[in-house]
């Protein structure tokens, strides 16, 4: 699966805060710990990578210590760091949340959202050029960084769809119009939302949304991510699923997003229909919004919710996946 997008470093400082400051009225929090996690299109990779699939991550990142963190993490996890591009001039994105009892207390963005242009877009492109012939599907990670410039976007679509890859797309708002004619959009209710100009406010304002958004992009498909109400799948041929969400929990909805588009360009990639591999993403999110922080699951963890109907009720700590990951409470 060819990974386009924005990658970044997601920094977390864990820590406990048992009062507040006599300089200003915020807490003081007491540092235990501090560990690094991939975000981003990075994240999107590390959850094809999890569930048996081959990453292929083209994106910019800088040439400073967060780069080199970032390349670290994705060595660690298997995943081909040759791809990246390194650009002196551009800051490696990295966001730094400070968790104090299991609370997100403030974020802290590390950033230049600059779209990336000239030589680097050049060697971008070279870069996509290069691996497209050993890929089976396509997900766009648009953050809004700018790594997914509109100029990259209009020159990389359509040699997509002469390739027949599903092309998958996680957008952001402010681009929403530039993605026409993929195989499928994955935004959630806000960014549906902003990008109709329809406020969703009940089943009614959802549908119309949902068939506004196919009409004005010709896609194939349309996912809207509902959080706790679950997911609802649009076609062009009328399709219209609610899908309900199968977790008791939800945690953290960070990163769900990025596990959402990845099952479903896995699934497409492998030839299943839409229907399927939407249900199977369901089951993947719900599993990933009941972790703290970034997070990712696998075919086991998505086989035994299936199996259940939902997620285990009191599932053992991820592997890491990262010996880092802060422990269920």
């Amino acid at each position: 699966v060819l990974v386009l997008g924005d990658a970044m470093l997601d920094h977390y400082i864990w820590g406990e805060a048992g009062r507040i400051s006599p300089e200003a009225p915020v807490p003081v929090v007491g540092v235990r710990r501090e560990s690094s996690r991939l975000g981003g299109a990075a994240n999107v990779a590390h959850n094809v990578r999890e569930l048996g699939g081959e990453p292929l991550l083209v994106s910019v990142i800088g040439r400073d210590e967060a780069g080199r963190a970032l390349r670290r993490e994705l060595a660690r996890r298997g995943i081909p760091t040759e791809p990246l591009l390194l650009d002196a001039d551009r800051p490696t994105i990295k966001k730094t949340r400070v968790i104090a009892r299991s609370q997100q207390i403030v974020r802290i963005d590390r950033e230049d959202l600059s779209e990336v242009t000239g030589a680097t877009l050049e060697a971008l492109s070279e870069r996509i050029a290069d691996l497209l012939p050993q890929a089976q599907g396509v997900v766009i990670s648009d953050y809004g960084k700018g790594v997914v410039s509109r100029a990259l976007i209009e020159t990389w679509l359509p040699r997509f769809r002469q390739q027949g890859l599903p092309v998958c797309v996680d957008p952001k708002e402010t681009q929403f119009h530039n993605y026409r004619q993929v195989t499928v959009l994955t935004p959630n209710v806000r960014e549906a939302s902003f990008a109709a100009g329809i406020p969703i406010r009940d089943a009614a304002s959802l549908e119309l949304v949902g068939q506004t958004l196919l009409e004005r992009l010709e896609a194939d498909y349309l996912l809207i991510t509902r959080g706790e109400a679950g997911m609802t799948l649009f076609g062009r041929d009328g399709l219209r699923r609610d899908i309900p969400s199968v977790a008791r929990e939800v945690y953290d909805v960070t990163g769900a997003g990025d596990t959402v588009v990845s099952v479903l360009a896995l699934s497409l990639a492998a030839g299943g229909g839409m229907e399927d591999a939407t249900q199977l993403a369901n089951h993947a999110a719900g599993r990933v919004i009941r972790e703290l922080g970034t997070a990712t699951t696998d075919r086991a963890e998505i086989l035994a919710s299936l199996r259940r109907g939902e997620p285990p009720r009191n599932p053992a700590p991820a592997r890491d996946r990262a010996a880092d990951r802060e422990p269920w409470r």
